[in-house]
């Protein structure tokens, strides 16, 4: 079956452009053209990723996407102005996977697209299946087969990104992995995001796992040179 993807925009030759172009790759693709339709679609009808303009009437795309991540760790991937900065950094400590400036190229939303579900795949062990596939660091469990992440026997719900960055904190404890690695575990050695993403991700890791144990200090931050993961 071919993959979903959500596309949320209240301008209307997006919706088309992007539409045909998404379609030509083999994708489904559903528009909304605003948050609250939007909502309620997802809501019924669960996507494969959902691509999110901020701006929107009736809800824009930080409130959907804050509605969205109470109960789903769908991908997303947000549209922003070159003036969005501060909404950029908001939507990635809500649970955002990345962001394109508009103007975008379509190929390199395409891309994005593609790499999102590679990792999604890889995270959720559809791809390249390894009899292996959980890693138990103390008291944090990661089943990549099932994407789920559990500390003392608690679930946490984890984006695809999240997933990816604790997977690669923790599979070598107290080695320190700089940012420019993060990302290259996270997004893959041809997208490149800049160091507030990470801290950003991390910021949002660690308000997670606290959730459930105010105690959580496992992902620790050395300043100037990166984080590491700290077995219990």
């Amino acid at each position: 079956m071919p993959q979903t993807i959500a596309l949320v925009d209240d301008d209307r030759n997006i919706l088309t452009s992007v539409s045909i172009a998404l379609e030509s790759e083999g994708y489904e693709v559903r528009t909304y053209s605003d948050g609250d339709e939007a909502l309620r679609g997802l809501t019924s009808r669960p996507v494969d990723l959902a691509v999110l303009d901020i701006k929107m009437p009736r809800m824009d795309g930080m409130e959907l996407l804050q509605r969205l991540r109470q109960t789903s760790a769908v991908p997303v991937i947000f549209l922003t102005s070159k003036d969005d900065e501060i909404d950029e950094l908001q939507g990635l400590r809500m649970g955002a996977d990345d962001y394109i400036k508009k103007p975008f190229s379509q190929r390199l939303l395409i891309e994005r697209i593609k790499t999102l579900l590679r990792r999604g795949e890889l995270a959720t062990g559809k791809t390249a299946p390894d009899p292996n596939q959980t890693m138990v660091r103390g008291e944090l469990v990661l089943d990549g087969a099932r994407h789920m992440c559990t500390w003392k026997g608690q679930q946490i719900d984890l984006t695809v990104t999240e997933f990816l960055l604790v997977k690669a904190l923790a599979q070598r404890p107290g080695h320190v992995k700089n940012r420019d690695q993060l990302m290259d575990a996270a997004y893959g050695e041809h997208i490149y995001v800049d160091d507030r993403t990470i801290d950003s991700h991390i910021k949002r890791l660690r308000k997670k796992f606290k959730a459930v144990d105010d105690d959580f200090q496992q992902i620790e931050t050395l300043y100037g040179v990166g984080y590491r993961y700290k077995d219990s």
